[in-house]
């Protein structure tokens, strides 16, 4: 036997001392066919930074020598679907499964981790969820993670806001049944980029407020609907929400977004004040729109900005924070130098 293979044995039976837990504990051809499930959820336990140098792709990371792994991983995993867990070698995944499995959870171990996994030649990747937090004045956390384009993740207070989640744009695929359930769904318009039906339905449960215009929201086959200007207030859970305008002003560009029918959003969490700008050229709206700590701008002509509209649109909105999104293949290297003087913090994430 060469000492590769007798390694990668070696690594295949430190698991099986798990057979007898809570737990099971499989091999890497046994694990990538379980992962290849729509139902199943990777996790990840290394630390941040063995996470950024390689992973299983579509993994989450949380890292269970942290103090607070269970907590994080009770918010980030459903308990209806199975946990597949992975570390370096084994060890961590072990303990990260048995306290899992402690708490209700069914989960499967990879034996050997991810040094068994690469050496039966599986692909691993370098590509990491962009994950941007924040802190109201009364000191609660909001997190943005850059999903693509225009899709948007938020999480405040353990509850989640998507904003036009869409699973397929490019080469890129978000698996939303690995998420957790939305409490609220933002649709800005019906364009596919932005509005896709099966997306939203694999984020809907029971009480999921889904807050659309009004031509997706007859898509949709709701009762209600938001339209340019109208405000909406939810007292339990700190959301208040505004639609404003969000439409092309340049000639031969007015057909892809006519005035009126489409919406951006003003979100307001625990006084934090969030502008998603939608599909929008530098409307004279955009001068009424104030007191801005984070904007999402698009930027990619015909249908949205040009970099030069972009930071006159950033100008006079003024935010704190500015997250050029939707932008395609647009080159948006001169944006932060050109708006540093103007104080606006801007983040380029990878919103393609």
């Amino acid at each position: 036997m060469n000492k590769t293979l007798a390694f990668i044995m070696a690594l295949l039976g430190m698991g099986c001392s798990a057979c007898s837990q809570a737990y099971e504990t499989v091999s890497p051809k046994e694990f990538e066919t379980l992962i290849a499930q729509e139902d199943v959820q990777l996790l990840d336990v290394r630390t941040p930074e063995e996470f950024a140098e390689g992973h299983i792709s579509g993994a989450v990371n949380i890292n269970v020598q942290g103090d607070d792994f269970m907590a994080l991983a009770q918010k980030e995993l459903k308990t209806d679907k199975r946990v597949a867990v992975y570390c370096r070698s084994g060890k961590r995944a072990s303990k990260a499964a048995e306290m899992l499995a402690e708490a209700g959870y069914q989960v499967t171990n990879l034996a050997g981790g991810i040094l068994a996994w690469k050496l039966m030649g599986k692909d691993v990747t370098t590509e990491t969820e962009e994950v941007d937090e924040f802190v109201t004045k009364s000191g609660k956390k909001l997190r943005f993670h850059a999903l693509v384009h225009a899709s948007i993740r938020i999480e405040f207070e353990g509850q989640e806001i998507l904003i036009d989640p869409v699973r397929k744009l490019g080469n890129r695929t978000i698996d939303y049944t690995k998420m957790p359930d939305a409490d609220f769904i933002f649709i800005t318009h019906e364009h596919g980029d932005h509005f896709d039906k099966e997306a939203i339905q694999q984020l809907t449960k029971s009480s999921t407020n889904i807050i659309a215009n009004p031509r997706c929201a007859e898509m949709l086959g709701l009762d209600t609907s938001m339209k340019n200007g109208e405000k909406l207030l939810i007292a339990d859970s700190f959301v208040a929400a505004e639609a404003v305008p969000a439409y092309n002003i340049t000639e031969g560009h007015t057909q892809f977004h006519p005035k009126g029918r489409d919406n951006g959003y003003i979100l307001i969490l625990d006084g934090l004040r969030i502008y998603i700008a939608g599909d929008t050229e530098d409307i004279p709206e955009m001068a009424n729109i104030k007191d801005i700590d984070i904007a999402f701008l698009p930027c990619n002509q015909p249908y949205t900005m040009t970099p030069e509209q972009l930071i006159r649109a950033a100008r006079v909105i003024n935010p704190k924070v500015l997250f050029p999104y939707h932008y395609g293949q647009t080159d948006l290297s001169s944006v932060p130098e050109q708006l540093k003087a103007d104080g606006i913090d801007v983040r380029i994430r990878h919103y393609e």
